[in-house]
């Protein structure tokens, strides 16, 4: 039995296999574990997650995380290459640190408007020794305009940002040709699907495949949509900070 001044991650190595065709090394484990520590610990300062128990944690936080990029742990060939991740309103971490340290080739930006939450995933990085990760303090829509960052990245991941529009106006301008962005959703509505299929178009992309599936313990409904860059966004976009949001590209219908 665990003790109540230790909880500790369930070790799930079956539903690894299962859901995802992957399982993590000992140190990734224990990395894990570290990681969910950490995360409650600096939860009661900064209320970075309601989701503390270590089932919910393992689900809602470790494995949600993973599962956006389970096409990559799949081909295992394509993550021994070194590529370059932006995890765009990361957060308290997620889905960036998993994915940092499950793929240790990728360079992994956490890019977070808020400096408070970038300081202490800061602290994580050092404690947990990942070397593979550097934080951004700013707005998406202002490095999305620089030309140090536009156009440079090979995957770009956002969880529980925005609507999907928004996410994709946030993400394509910062990809390469040939990138992907990854939107990790609950339920995705037809009305949306639709309306991202425009919006894409305009921004250089194209959706490239939609999953739906169940989270293994909870059986929650999540979807995971992979937009793919195919062409050049438009200099215009991302237009000025808060202006995706107020503003979604074709959110009022076409009559």
């Amino acid at each position: 039995m665990n003790d109540h001044k230790k909880q500790i991650l369930p070790e799930m190595n079956s539903v690894w296999q299962k859901t995802l065709n992957w399982q993590p090394t000992a140190e990734q484990k224990q990395q894990f574990q570290k990681l969910y520590e950490l995360i409650i610990v600096g939860n009661k300062k900064l209320n970075l997650t309601r989701i503390t128990t270590p089932e919910d944690f393992w689900e809602k936080h470790i494995w949600d995380s993973l599962r956006g990029i389970k096409l990559i742990l799949e081909n295992q060939i394509n993550w021994q290459e070194e590529k370059k991740v932006i995890d765009i309103g990361t957060g308290g971490g997620f889905p960036g640190l998993p994915v940092a340290i499950t793929v240790p080739k990728y360079a992994v930006t956490l890019l977070d408007s808020t400096r408070k939450k970038i300081n202490f995933i800061q602290t994580i990085l050092s404690d947990l020794n990942i070397t593979n990760a550097l934080t951004i303090t700013n707005r998406v829509e202002q490095i999305g305009r620089v030309f140090q960052y536009r156009e440079i990245y090979d995957i770009a991941l956002l969880r529980a940002v925005a609507p999907t529009v928004v996410c994709a106006e946030y993400a394509l301008p910062l990809l390469k040709i040939g990138g992907i962005a990854i939107l990790y959703r609950g339920n995705f509505t037809t009305d949306e699907q639709v309306n991202l299929l425009e919006v894409v178009k305009v921004l250089g992309g194209k959706i490239e495949t939609i999953e739906e599936f169940k989270t293994p313990l909870s059986h929650s409904i999540r979807n995971c949509i992979y937009l793919r860059k195919v062409g050049k966004t438009p200099i215009n976009y991302p237009r000025s900070v808060g202006v995706p949001s107020q503003k979604p590209l074709l959110s009022v219908k076409k009559i």
